[in-house]
């Protein structure tokens, strides 16, 4: 197949995976069972802990930064540009005290699109299943209306109100909310950890820090506040031991070396997409989505020792189908060599690329080209 080669393809098949709450523990016994012996206790003898957390911010905040950071290599792919993450992406950090699995969520924002309604409901609904949630919000950016509209959101689902004198018995320090003439006073207190994770402080002053964490304390007075620059690692293993300490006891599901419940074909149109946005940038259509259409493994007996994928990249109009491709294909090439070793290590061995372009006339708006490229 020629990597020049492009098609106006309407229909395609690709393989998608719906995780909920009532599936993951089926996932987990599948996973388990070449891990018969999880961990159930912590070096100091402690009971070990295990749970999903949920990362939500407005896109560009850093959640799939702060997500590879955790992890401790790529598992999300990033971008200076918003909505870079299209779908929930399930990330395993495994601790000697605790396992985490980080739910990155895309960004949630106002949408203008089909694909951005899509968004915001795969957000909400990623967490729910999850134990603790991290609101990430930028020391370098003012609170705006998307912070308020995703507090209010964590609100109505997390939060409850309880009589004030009970919060005081609990020693809850929460500020009271305004109540009308003669009703009862009450608080609003969370029913699980929500954490507020203050992201790239290393673009900012520390008199500037101190003033930006007194203004989220009062902004949504969360749970705890934990500041961090992930691009830089500063105070990751801070954040960790925060989420160990919320986190519930239960054994270790996943084994040691497994960091992403994705496939390797959802891992590679992740690579491609990602490759992409970092290589064009403003030039790349948002458009863009990519599929993987097959994934071949060597033959048992057969002299080649490569993998074959066959990937279509998928465009909204034929004017954009050149921007992508690039002078004599050199686009693709980049990209290949780009991400050659990466998407070696998610299939298992040496794999070779077979890309092309295709037309999917506003698919971001239409319900049938979402659900055929996996949205």
């Amino acid at each position: 197949m020629n990597t020049e080669e492009t098609t106006n393809k309407e229909t395609v098949g690709i393989e998608t995976q719906t995780v909920d709450s009532k599936s993951k523990l089926s996932t987990q016994e599948s996973i388990l069972s070449d891990h018969p012996r999880p961990r159930t206790t912590a070096p100091d003898g402690t009971p070990y802990r295990f749970g999903f957390v949920g990362l939500v911010g407005r896109p560009n905040v850093g959640k799939s930064t702060l997500t590879n950071a955790l992890v401790g290599q790529q598992v999300a792919i990033t971008s200076s540009r918003p909505e870079t993450t299209r779908k929930a992406i399930r990330a395993i950090v495994t601790l000697p005290q605790a396992q985490i699995v980080l739910v990155d969520t895309p960004g949630i924002h106002r949408p203008r699109t089909l694909l951005g309604k899509h968004l915001d409901q795969v957000a909400d609904a990623s967490l729910v299943e999850c134990d603790a949630i991290l609101f990430l919000l930028p020391a370098n950016e003012d609170i705006g209306p998307g912070d308020r509209r995703i507090l209010t959101q964590l609100h109505s689902q997390f939060s409850h109100r309880i009589p004030l004198e009970e919060a005081r018995k609990k020693d809850i320090d929460t500020p009271e909310n305004p109540v009308k003439p003669g009703e009862p006073r009450t608080v609003s207190v969370w029913r699980k950890p929500v954490i507020a994770v203050v992201t790239k402080i290393d673009t900012v002053q520390r008199d500037h820090l101190a003033a930006k964490l007194l203004e989220i304390n009062q902004f949504g007075h969360f749970t705890q506040i934990v500041p961090v620059s992930a691009k830089k690692s500063n105070n990751i293993a801070e954040l960790e031991n925060v989420l160990i300490s919320v986190l519930p006891e239960g054994p270790q599901m996943y084994p040691e070396d497994m960091v992403s419940e994705e496939t390797p074909k959802q891992r590679i149109a992740e690579l491609i997409r990602g490759a992409f946005l970092e290589n064009l940038r403003n030039e790349l259509p948002h458009s863009l989505a990519v599929v993987v259409d097959a994934l071949e493994y060597p033959e048992e007996g057969s002299p080649s020792t490569h993998a074959r994928a066959y990937v279509s990249l998928y465009v909204e109009r034929e004017s954009q189908k050149p921007i992508v491709i690039g002078h004599k294909a050199c686009h693709l090439v980049e990209v290949k060599k780009k991400i050659r070793n990466a998407v070696n290590l998610a299939v298992g061995c040496p794999t070779d690329l077979e890309l092309h372009v295709a037309v999917a006339k506003n698919w971001q708006s239409d319900p049938k080209k979402l659900r055929r490229l996996g949205f």
